[in-house]
């Protein structure tokens, strides 16, 4: 692993070079057979909440002695970090490298939504979180330069993290340029208003939404769960797709009239900020 140094390029067995077949052989086997594959031992982490975001957000956290610099990631649309393998894989080789790991749930997820029933926001608030943490890890002794890493919509958050690197959150926060290095992401298109239709219309993808719309149910059920006062339970029974979860739960908390409206800002801020170069391709 070097975030800073060359570029390489990948190239996938012939069976994995479409994107969505490759993301469904990640869930369904290489879920269960990561652990063969890598021979690095799982870093000390150590439980630790992070309290700088305008919610506490709960994080695995470790330093290796000298270290060279510190990754902070989380994961996608659903899940927890007790289960996220390909994150683990992350943090063991960053760990390996000399990096400190930071390893968060991120809003409404695992830990995370056990302390504050605050819901997703597809990243606008989410990346302010990244630089939150950064600031804090940064008082607390976690060495820069910072690095910002996720996947599937993780890695939404992570770019959104980049776009708030040089704000003034990042300035109060005690961060200043030379502290957030750089991302890593790997994840669909950003652009919601095109990705989505494409999953439901696709022939597997429609199959793989429904899967991902139940576990955002249970998502949101547990929530309930921790803050009975939190979610409309009626609102959650009407939510039966990915969209419909968004517009029932999500939307009108983040002051936006339809789905089409809040991706259409999304995309925006992403790619046409002319000082957020780093996002134009």
């Amino acid at each position: 692993m070097n975030f800073a140094g060359n570029k390489l390029d990948y190239h996938p067995p012939w069976w994995l070079k479409n994107g969505l077949i490759m993301t469904v052989y990640a869930a369904l086997r290489a879920s269960k057979t990561w652990q063969k594959t890598i021979q690095l031992k799982q870093p000390p982490y150590q439980a630790q909440i992070f309290n700088q975001a305008d919610v506490p957000i709960f994080a695995w956290t470790a330093q290796p002695k000298n270290s060279c610099g510190t990754i902070i990631a989380t994961y996608g649309i659903t899940g927890e970090l007790d289960n996220q393998w390909f994150l683990q894989i992350l943090g063991r080789k960053a760990y390996a490298e000399g990096y400190d790991v930071i390893l968060f749930d991120w809003r409404a997820h695992g830990k995370t939504a056990q302390l504050s029933p605050t819901l997703t926001s597809d990243g606008i608030n989410e990346g302010k979180d990244f630089i939150a943490i950064a600031g804090e890890a940064k008082a607390k002794g976690f060495s820069p330069p910072f690095w910002l890493a996720g996947y599937s919509l993780g890695g939404q958050l992570a770019l959104w993290g980049m776009y708030y690197s040089a704000s003034d959150l990042a300035l109060n926060l005690g961060l200043n340029e030379n502290d957030i290095a750089g991302c890593g992401v790997i994840c669909p298109n950003l652009d919601a208003n095109r990705s989505l239709p494409y999953l439901i219309n696709h022939p597997l993808g429609k199959y793989l939404e429904k899967a991902i719309t139940k576990e955002l149910k249970k998502l949101a059920t547990k929530i309930h769960s921790y803050h009975p006062a939190s979610i409309d339970l009626a609102a959650l029974q009407r939510a039966e797709s990915i969209a419909g979860f968004d517009r029932e739960l999500v939307i009108s908390s983040l002051g936006f009239p339809t789905l089409k409206s809040i991706s259409s800002a999304i995309s925006k801020a992403l790619f046409n900020d002319p000082n957020k170069a780093f996002i134009s391709r």
